[in-house]
């Protein structure tokens, strides 16, 4: 076994004695340098991707920031020129800011590979590109670089990253395979340290270093709303996109009610629908659907609602302390919003898409699951509980066996110590398992 986490400490030209903490993604990134010219890594502002690509490859790649404003103007003038004279392996950092570069890499990368072709020389890595406004990046990236790059999605740090554990996959709710990770997970957490961390969240800068709160997400979000939000909203709305951005916190792990947010905050449902894309493109939060099947006439369709760092959702939401999240009417939302944004961060580590596995169930007859895991094996029915309630052991999900599909054993995670059963189709799972 590799002991994949360690603290190292860096040096940029901005600042010095940095701690830096090793990512889950390290691995999919250098293995994908070996097999691509090109590797792409968005992601949420202040998520760690320039500090991992300058950790990686500073000593073998050229650095360029777009986010310089000399640097950017000649980029936009004469893109071409910009990488003759920046030239390859280069890492090019807040590359959507000049989308029309990825023209002209295209270009570059293809006469390269036919170069590779004609000679028989393997491909090396030429571009690394970076990107924090993803709906922009996204749209550029598969007009010009489709096929030519490979592709990652950076969150903030993971709970398996900020506990340093040694073994980190995604998510299996195989209760055999929890079994034999159990021995690797870390300490058990008391509620007062689940809430802790909840309420911290996980953006590197704050979590490692000794930053004030209120000011560093203060900064994050004007930063986020001037960069980011403003290209694709009016200036006039900047305070009610903020507005807008303070009422979705309170219903994360909700179904998005579009004439409720419509109402709540004084927009039209269809500057509501615009918006929550918007904050979904960007890496704030993730939608999950609802479990469908030929016979989901009585499904509830909407799809729910999680921000991907519960920091900022609790900042957002005005919640001042951990101490009061974890008594607040809020707490069992805070709660399954966390482990839920920790399983879609494991699969993102793992570059796997959640959105082809990872669903809610709910239908009109009051029967409801927090999350179905679906695999070619079956369907894992999870559901999550903020505290260690022990409910009846003739607890079971029976009700999903219509859909004909294996209903394969069942989780409870909680605040449990360590994977008891509820009974023979069912098993409680400590919160602590989320990162293995």
């Amino acid at each position: 076994m590799v002991d994949i986490i360690k603290y190292k400490c860096y040096n940029t030209s901005e600042r010095n004695d940095i701690m830096y903490v090793n990512r889950t993604l390290e691995k999919q990134v250098i293995k994908a340098s070996s097999e691509f010219a090109c590797v792409t890594i968005y992601g949420a502002r202040q998520t760690g991707k320039s500090t991992m690509v300058r950790y990686l490859f500073s000593d073998t790649f050229n650095y360029v920031t777009l986010d310089d404003l000399s640097i950017r103007d000649y980029a936009l003038r004469d893109p071409k020129g910009f990488l003759d004279f920046y030239k390859f392996p280069l890492v090019i950092d807040e590359i959507q800011k000049v989308p029309s570069i990825l023209s002209y890499i295209k270009i570059i990368i293809d006469n390269y590979k036919e170069e590779c072709l004609k000679e028989n020389k393997s491909i090396k890595l030429l571009y690394i590109l970076t990107g924090s406004n993803q709906f922009e990046l996204q749209e550029a990236i598969s007009e010009s670089l489709a096929g030519r790059t490979a592709v990652f999605n950076m969150t903030s740090l993971s709970f398996a990253e900020k506990y340093k554990y040694q073994e980190q996959s995604y998510f299996d709710p195989n209760i055999n395979v929890l079994l034999k990770k159990e021995k690797y997970a870390h300490k058990f957490l008391s509620r007062k340290e689940i809430f802790e961390d909840i309420f911290n969240g996980g953006m590197p800068e704050f979590v490692l270093n000794n930053i004030n709160r209120e000011r560093y997400y203060n900064s994050y979000v004007t930063t986020y709303i001037e960069k980011d939000v403003k290209k694709v909203i009016s200036a006039s709305k900047e305070t009610v996109f903020l507005n807008f951005m303070e009422y979705i916190a309170l219903r994360t792990a909700n179904q998005i009610d579009y004439s409720d947010i419509s109402r709540s905050v004084g927009i039209d449902s269809r500057t509501v629908k615009e918006w929550i894309s918007i904050l979904e493109t960007s890496g704030i939060i993730k939608l999950l659907q609802p479990y469908m099947s030929n016979i989901s006439d009585r499904i509830i369709k909407k799809p729910k609602i999680y921000f991907l760092d519960t920091g900022l959702c609790s900042y957002l939401a005005r919640i001042p302390t951990a101490e009061i999240l974890e008594k607040s009417a809020f707490a069992g939302a805070f709660y399954e919003t966390y482990v839920v944004s920790e399983i879609i961060k494991s699969y993102y580590n793992c570059s796997k898409d959640y959105k082809r596995e990872i669903y809610y169930y709910r239908d009109k007859d009051q029967k409801e699951v927090d999350l179905i895991i679906e695999t070619f094996e079956g369907i894992y029915p999870i559901e999550i509980k903020k505290g260690i309630n022990r409910v009846s052991p003739k607890k079971n999900f029976n009700f999903l066996q219509k859909y004909n599909r294996k209903i394969l054993k069942g989780l409870i995670i909680d605040s449990c110590e360590k994977i008891v059963p509820l009974n023979n189709e069912i098993y409680y799972c400590p919160i602590s398992m989320i990162g293995l």
